[in-house]
């Protein structure tokens, strides 16, 4: 779980950046919502990473299959949005909704630990 808090933290720096980025050194309003909506959603699934941990110590053991997802989720999901927000192709956003479809299965697989908690 070390691992993944690290990267939990780095990708919540990285998300943090991103946003003041997108704020201050973006002109275009396309470009900005894109940044902005990429760091938030990166900064929302690296704090439920860390969250993770307190389920798992709190007997929720599943809890630590979700940060591999929301973090490569993350990842995929700013960071290709970052990267048409700096102006890279726009078939990018064609990569952003399997980021998408890795946060669900993160959300899935805490759903289903948290059913190992007892009552």
């Amino acid at each position: 779980m070390r691992l993944w808090m690290t990267f939990a933290a780095v990708m919540g720096l990285v998300c943090v950046a991103l946003g003041a980025f997108a704020a201050h050194g973006l002109r275009n309003p396309v470009a900005q919502g894109w940044m902005r909506t990429g760091a938030t959603y990166g900064l929302i699934h690296a704090v439920a990473s860390l969250a993770c941990v307190a389920l798992a110590r709190a007997g929720a053991r599943g809890a630590r299959h979700a940060p591999p997802l929301f973090l490569s989720g993350a990842a995929i999901f700013a960071g290709s949005l970052a990267a048409m927000a700096l102006g890279g192709p726009r078939w990018l956003g064609a990569v952003t909704p399997v980021g998408g479809l890795l946060f669900l299965a993160g959300w899935g697989v805490l759903v289903w630990a948290t059913r190992q908690l007892d009552p």
